[in-house]
């Protein structure tokens, strides 16, 4: 004789299985994507595209480079200003001054903006987007 399942049970098994769908498909929180950009450590990266997007729309946000001081005079974008990622810690706080400002972040190829956005983001800063290097910038630069 064949056992019928009553709504009871099959509820149950739904809301299990359902269970075990969502927690296999959530990330942890360190990778998060949004509209915005992926959420990593604090901070988002986000496209170029995007970031030029941001320039054009906001009004108060920061562009910074965080390349050393050669690499910046050689070329920069336009009205970023430059704190080298060696040096985020000791001089984030007395030049960025606002900690809900929107920074986004540079360097050559996007490995020390990555680091620097990380930092900022254990300072406390919590508007920070990292777009990667000035090598793949499109938008023009100026000496």
């Amino acid at each position: 004789m064949r056992k019928m399942f009553t709504r009871k049970e099959i509820i149950s098994v739904l809301l299990a299985v359902l269970s075990v769908i969502l927690l296999c498909s959530c990330t942890d929180n360190n990778s998060v994507v949004s509209e915005s950009g992926r959420y990593v450590d604090g901070y988002y990266q986000i496209t170029q595209i995007k970031a030029k997007e941001l320039m054009d729309s906001e009004k108060d946000y920061i562009i910074l480079d965080v390349r050393t001081e050669e690499e910046f005079k050689e070329k920069h974008i336009e009205n970023a200003i430059l704190i080298p990622h060696t040096e985020i810690e000791q001089r984030a706080e007395k030049e960025l001054k606002d900690k809900n400002q929107l920074i986004l972040v540079y360097c050559r190829s996007g490995n020390r903006s990555k680091t620097a956005s990380k930092i900022l983001a254990e300072l406390g800063y919590t508007n920070v987007m990292e777009f990667g290097g000035i090598n793949s910038w499109t938008y023009g630069t100026v000496k």
